[in-house]
């Protein structure tokens, strides 16, 4: 059984990970599982509380779900934390970024060179974790190679759909929103960017 696992720390986004895994989770073959640094519980900023275990090697075919939130603005100077962070990264075998947690891959050095993108409303800071990250301000998710990344919050369910369509068909992707009757933003473009910036 693959794994996907989501990595969690304090002051997360609910939705940056609940999003995607509403969607993976419906993909057979998988198994879901929450960790965190050191395991045990981990509340974020609207006091969900999850039960963690200590993050692991990945195993072949696993997903790593990297999420945002207002936690991340302390984990980037963490050496530890990156460093458990790019270890579990560079073992899996397809890496997801939200939001902020663009920042948080981009800190650990595992996003140079690659096209990103990452919370509208934090992209300056996001990408002064990265100087030579590709970031791409108008994406709403990007993929290069096996990293994916999501823009703001809602986005990681379009990313997480256009990870169904790359490796189980577009068919399934919209298969699969309709069963979460959701309107899956099928075009990588950001919208809501282009609203931000009047286009």
């Amino acid at each position: 059984m693959k794994r996907i696992t989501a990595l969690l720390y304090h002051d997360f986004t609910a939705l940056d990970v609940l999003g995607p895994l509403e969607v993976l989770g419906r993909l057979p073959g998988y198994e879901i599982r929450y960790a965190s640094l050191f395991g045990g519980p981990v509340s974020n900023e609207k006091g969900l509380v999850v039960m963690t275990e200590a993050l692991s090697s990945p195993g072949p075919g696993d997903i790593l779900l990297i999420p945002g939130g207002m936690g991340s603005r302390q984990l980037v100077l963490q050496d530890d934390f990156l460093a458990a962070l790019r270890k579990a990264a560079l073992a899996s075998t397809v890496v997801m970024t939200v939001c902020t947690g663009s920042a948080l891959a981009a800190a650990a050095g595992l996003l140079d060179g690659l096209h990103a993108t990452g919370n509208k409303r934090a992209f300056d800071w996001t990408m002064s974790m990265g100087k030579k990250v590709l970031w791409q301000r108008d994406a709403r998710w990007t993929r290069d190679g096996k990293f994916y990344t999501a823009a703001g919050v809602s986005a990681g369910i379009d990313m997480a759909l256009g990870f169904v369509a790359d490796h189980f068909g577009r068919e399934r992707a919209l298969s699969l929103a309709e069963g979460m009757e959701y309107v899956w933003n099928e075009r990588s473009e950001d919208g809501w960017c282009f609203k931000r910036q009047g286009k």
